[in-house]
């Protein structure tokens, strides 16, 4: 899947609006005190969420329940990326134009370095893994994006079930993945082999040596610099290290259906964090504060699954067809975005060393 398309300019913010009505919600509340933060919320009316393109994640889904639930309050986003949302809230740091910002956890990272994002701590925060959150709650995380082995069965005679698989003769000239040099997903995928190989985020070596050893077998097909999602449509491409998303929207939505097995490797995986924040004075605090705890309620989290990415909030019920297509993987470790980052420098030598022998 593409990380996702530029869709809207951020000076161009499509308004998502519903009828407007004098009362609030009725029934029972998320969390307490959601109906005294929504009445703060109705005096500021809008909330500018930054980076939540709709198609991505199942946004689009997360808009239009929040609106039925608070029909007083606008709600317009922007899509421009993970660094580029940084930037844009450093630029107008002194005028904030955004209420909340959403971003690969490393870009979170780096929003709070530069004192762009502030503290707020929503609905279930506390139930969260201690990497998937920053202390103070400048970033928490909202849901996780999976390594997987994404399997062209009319390529493939024999399913891979896990790393060691991968290494067997039949594999040759099989396997894609992306650099870890230039790509998120490359670093990512590198430490999921990492772990499943003994290693750690604070030793990857394992994960650079296994890679190594996938590249002298013969087994790569090639290693790619962008996402490849179009040519692994076209069946180009037979096992394809990447996104579980990828391969379940690949299954369920663009066509491929049962010629594609979606496989976490058993060893081990690791969930790269995806995180939002609330913009350090942004204009309408109360609204970006009642928008983040819809995100991380029950309600919220159980959307982001129908968008075939994992809730970050452990626990969060999913229906049944949702859970079928993305059951319980206890192998699956939480990434800690901040030593990885660290250790970035060190990912790119070792795998050029082991990968490609300089």
């Amino acid at each position: 899947m593409q990380r996702r398309h530029l869709i809207q300019a951020a000076g161009a913010l499509p308004v998502l609006a519903l009828a407007r009505t004098a009362f609030a919600f009725d029934g029972p509340e998320l969390y307490a005190g959601e109906k005294a933060l929504y009445a703060e919320a109705q005096k500021e009316g809008l909330c500018v969420s930054f980076d939540t393109g709709p198609e991505w994640a199942n946004w689009k889904s997360l808009f239009r329940d929040f609106k039925k639930r608070y029909p007083e309050i606008e709600l317009t986003y922007n899509d421009i990326g993970s660094a580029a949302t940084v930037v844009a809230l450093e630029k107008t740091k002194r005028r904030p134009q955004a209420d909340t910002a959403y971003y690969f956890a490393a870009s979170a990272v780096d929003a709070a370095k530069k004192d762009v994002v502030a503290p707020f701590k929503p609905v279930n925060f506390d139930r969260l893994p201690p990497v998937f959150r920053e202390a103070e709650g400048r970033w928490f995380t909202i849901h996780t994006l999976n390594i997987a082995f994404l399997v062209n069965k009319k390529l493939v005679k024999n399913v891979p079930t896990g790393w060691a698989d991968l290494l067997k003769p039949e594999f040759k000239s099989t396997v894609v993945y992306l650099d870890p040099r230039s790509t998120g997903i490359g670093q990512v995928l590198t430490f999921a082999a990492a772990y499943a190989n003994g290693g750690s985020v604070d030793n990857v070596q394992p994960g650079t040596d296994y890679l190594g050893k996938l590249h002298a077998a013969g087994n790569v097909l090639r290693v790619e610099g962008t996402t490849p999602y179009a040519k692994f449509l076209k069946g180009e491409i037979p096992v394809w290290i990447s996104y579980e998303n990828d391969g379940l929207k690949a299954k369920h939505v663009d066509g491929m259906g049962d010629a594609v097995e979606v496989v976490i490797p058993k060893e081990a995986s690791v969930a790269a964090p995806y995180a939002i924040s609330l913009v350090k004075n942004g204009p309408n605090p109360n609204a970006g504060k009642l928008w983040l705890n819809f995100i991380m309620s029950e309600a919220g989290q159980s959307l982001f699954a129908q968008g075939f990415v994992r809730p970050a909030v452990p626990g969060t019920p999913l229906s049944a067809d949702v859970a079928a297509k993305m059951p319980a993987a206890p192998q699956i470790r939480p990434l800690d975005v901040v030593k990885a980052s660290e250790r970035k420098a060190e990912v790119d030598k070792l795998w050029a060393l082991a990968a490609l022998g300089k």
